[in-house]
Formats: structure tokens, C-alpha cells, sequence
């Protein structure tokens, strides 16, 4: 729940926190306590409560427990809104903040760490756990945070892969930069690593961070709001076909058994990332690398930089 609502503390609350103060010393009074707080809450206050501007983008922290993300949540806000330790694991729900700063508006939404799950032992860990899964499937672009002294694990590919999975904007923030002894091309090199650690999906932004110093965190909302803008875009479907039809034209697809494959037409699919279908005489002979060759060949001439594409093939 966005943590800009907030109850006004009128005379009626007032006298709601006295109630509420007598009836846990004596233990009388519950029921005419129960009737206060139906009088004293606003109408409706379970459907505000869980109801968010889908026009607005919705930007979740996601990552393993101890990385920083509840520390970037506070330096992005500018307060100490979330409780910040060195103890794994101390944020225990997906906490929602509204960002509306320097002509920017979005929600912002700090998540539990997610372990492997041979180490989640504790029910309270689960539930965070599903609640950080769930915060992610209603995202729209997902800040995946890394600790550079550890680098890239297991559980960070497990975690960038249900975000691709769900067709998720994403961007890769390499925390604790400050930590790392650096050379000339120390940036570089682990972004290099990096991206064949993660390829094919590697046309994503990776940014090296320290939220201790408050480095590149400004520009963090900047990426993210540009990754958002590439997943919403509707390219027009005369500025695909020029484009792509004359790329086919020059590299066609492979024959199949003889079969010259044609591409006739091509159009984006309304859906709410980027997916497109190339019409063509024989679909199912289509091969991946060819695929493969077409979703490049979109990446390279449109901005879909964060963004997880599907490319389908129809009969026409």
C-alpha cells in the first residue's frame, strides 16, 4: 500500500487512541471499541487500499537479502523510511512509496530479499518471500540489485529469470561499488562478465551504484523510467514493415527442405510489453537462429533496451 495515505488525526481518533488505551488495561469495552473504529475509518478503505494508478509506473527493488535495497528506497526518497540493518532479512513485506520529485512520479516499491529456498526455514521468511515473487509480478520495471563484492550468483540468474519470465523491464544495480578496488577498466570488465553470465538477454542497462555515497542513485530513476518508456511503446506498423521487410529482403530465412520461406507482412501485438508476429507461408519452419536474427535486427533499429521481446511466426 502506498505509504502517502495517511488518516488525519481529527478529534475522533483522538478519542479512539484514549479508548483504545483503557480498553487494553481493563479488557472492557471491546465491542464499543469495535464501534469506534467502524465510525472513525473511511469509506471504501479496503478498495484505496490495495488500489494503485495503473497509469503511474510501478519501479520494484528486487534482490537478495543484505544488498541495499531498503537503504536505496530511504536515499531515493530522502528519509528514513524503511528500517535498514545489516541483519538479513529485516524487511519483511513489499513496502510502497510514492516518488513524485523533479517532474518524476512513480511507485516505488522496497521487497524481502529472496534466498534460495533450501534457506528459507522460517514460515514469516516464506511469506516474504512470495510477497517480494508478487511485488515483482505487479512491477513494471525491476531494479534487480547485486552486491559487487559477491558479484553475480545463482539465485540473482533464478531472480532475472522469473522477471524475463514476466515479461519485465529490468535494470541490472551493481551496489557497493564504493567497496571495490578499482583500475582503468574495472566497470568494463565486470559488465562484460557480467552480460555472458546473463546472455542471451543481455541488452540490458547495468549501472555500478553506491547508495552509501549516494553515486548514480538519481540516475537509477532515469534508467528505469526510460526502460518503462521502451516496454509501453507502440511502433507503427508501415515504419515496422519498411524497416524489417527490407532486412529480410537482404537476409532471408533459411530454406526448409526446399521450401523457400517468405515473409510477408509484420505487426506489433497489443499486448503490454513488446511482442511481434512476422506473417509468413510456412511458420513452423522458421528457425531459432533466424528468430534470434529478427529479435536483434529489433533491438538494433528500435529502443528496446531492458526489455524482454517475444517474436512469433503466423500463416498468412
Amino acid at each position: 500500500m502506498p505509504n502517502d495515505k495517511c488518516w488525519p488525526m481529527n478529534s475522533g481518533a483522538l478519542g479512539l487512541m484514549i479508548r483504545f488505551f483503557i480498553s487494553s488495561i481493563s479488557g472492557g469495552g471491546t465491542g464499543e471499541l469495535l464501534d469506534l473504529v467502524a465510525e472513525v475509518l473511511p469509506e471504501n478503505v479496503s478498495e484505496e487500499a490495495n488500489l494503485l494508478d495503473n497509469a503511474i509506473p510501478k519501479i520494484a527493488i528486487v534482490g537478495q537479502p543484505n544488498v541495499g535495497k531498503s537503504s536505496m528506497t530511504n536515499a531515493l526518497m530522502g528519509e528514513e523510511r524503511n528500517i535498514v540493518t545489516d541483519i538479513p532479512g529485516t524487511t519483511r513485506d513489499a513496502i510502497y512509496s510514492m516518488y513524485n520529485k523533479f517532474d518524476k512520479k512513480f511507485y516505488l516499491i522496497d521487497t524481502a530479499g529472496i534466498r534460495k529456498k533450501a534457506k528459507v526455514h522460517e514460515d514469516l521468511e516464506f511469506y516474504s518471500v512470495i510477497r517480494a515473487i508478487k511485488a515483482i509480478e505487479e512491477a513494471d520495471v525491476c531494479l534487480l540489485m547485486l552486491d559487487a563484492t559477491v558479484g553475480l550468483e545463482s539465485q540473482d540468474l533464478s531472480i532475472l529469470g522469473l522477471i524475463q519470465k514476466r515479461k519485465k523491464g529490468l535494470v541490472i544495480l551493481v551496489n557497493k561499488w564504493d567497496l571495490i578496488a578499482k583500475e582503468t577498466n574495472t566497470a568494463r570488465d565486470f559488465e562484460k562478465n557480467l552480460k555472458e553470465k546473463i546472455a542471451p538477454f543481455n541488452d540490458v542497462p547495468v549501472l555500478f551504484t553506491s547508495v552509501l555515497d549516494k553515486q548514480r542513485i538519481f540516475r537509477t530513476v532515469e534508467t528505469a523510467l526510460e526502460v518503462h518508456e521502451n516496454r509501453i511503446q507502440k511502433i507503427k506498423t508501415s515504419q515496422l514493415n519498411d524497416l524489417m521487410l527490407d532486412i529480410i529482403e537482404k537476409y532471408p530465412p533459411p530454406t526448409h527442405h526446399g521450401k523457400y520461406i517468405k515473409i510477408k507482412y509484420v505487426t506489433q501485438l497489443p499486448l503490454f510489453y513488446p511482442a511481434f508476429v512476422f506473417y509468413c507461408n510456412y511458420p513452423d519452419h522458421v528457425k531459432p537462429s533466424y528468430r534470434n536474427f529478427l529479435e536483434n535486427q529489433l533491438r538494433k533499429h528500435f529502443k528496446l533496451t531492458g526489455v524482454s521481446i517475444s517474436v512469433y511466426f503466423r500463416e498468412k
